[in-house]
């Protein structure tokens, strides 16, 4: 049994058996657990938490945690599609059974923890896990903590190697709105599976170089998702994710 983590240098948590109760957002380029209604409830959540952040131009992945009890208070994962040197795969790695808990960090400072690098899509992505690196793949985790509903830390030999969402359709949502509680459409998850496969490669490559058949299925995605009366909430995230492709190749 997993009882202590350690992150990149050399930071160290306890697993407690405390998860987040927090319901998890996904806006399509971060998984959130942490609730807050604008930016000013973000930044006074930082102010009164410790652990990693973003700095700048910085974008490590997040944990914080409450300065008294050094309980996990909130994390904040990164795409890894966000970064220039992002890796896609459909092989996901086999996963142990997940176990519930939260961490307690083993000293108050901050630290720094690097973003995935490696994003692996089940199919319909039902699942999305990212890794630290294709490594992972060979070596798969050894433990799995749930730290929040459907979130999971994927542990190997006691270092945090990755996370992993289940459902990530379900938790659809801007950046400071909680998810819709109903279901998602089935229209809703065959487009999230379409807006993946557009801002990642290969298909993101023939945006940029202008293939005819990658633009029509922007354009048919764009002019889906805004025609879609149900879930409207899920449609309107799905439309901010590929707001930037639709405006730099969508209208050409």
């Amino acid at each position: 049994m997993t009882t202590s983590l350690s992150f990149d240098g050399g930071w160290r948590a306890a697993v407690t058996d405390d998860p987040l109760s927090v319901t998890p957002r996904f806006t399509g380029d971060t998984v959130l657990l942490m609730e807050h209604a604008d930016a000013k409830e973000r930044e006074r959540f930082l102010a009164d938490t410790f652990g990693s952040e973003h700095w700048l131009w910085d974008m490590p992945d997040v944990f914080r945690f409450d300065p008294d009890g050094r309980e996990l208070a909130g994390a904040e994962f990164q795409m890894p599609y966000v970064s220039a040197y992002a890796e896609i795969s459909d092989r996901v790695p086999a996963l142990p059974a997940v176990r519930p808990g939260g961490l307690r960090a083993d000293e108050v400072r901050g630290f720094r923890h690097e973003m995935c690098a490696v994003l692996c899509r089940a199919p319909g992505d039902a699942e999305l896990v990212g890794l630290r690196d294709t490594g992972v793949l060979g070596d798969p985790p050894d433990a799995c903590v749930g730290i929040a509903r459907d979130v999971a830390l994927l542990v190997r030999r006691g270092a945090v190697v990755g996370w992993s969402i289940t459902d990530p359709a379900r938790y659809l949502t801007t950046v400071h709105a909680a998810p819709d509680p109903a279901p998602p459409s089935a229209a809703t998850r065959r487009l999230l599976t379409e807006c993946l496969d557009l801002i990642t490669e290969p298909l993101v490559d023939d945006l940029v170089d202008g293939e005819t058949a990658a633009l029509t299925r922007l354009r048919a995605a764009d002019e889906a998702l805004r025609a879609q009366r149900e879930d409207r909430h899920r449609a309107d995230a799905l439309l901010a994710l590929i707001a930037t492709c639709v405006e730099d190749y969508g209208n050409g």
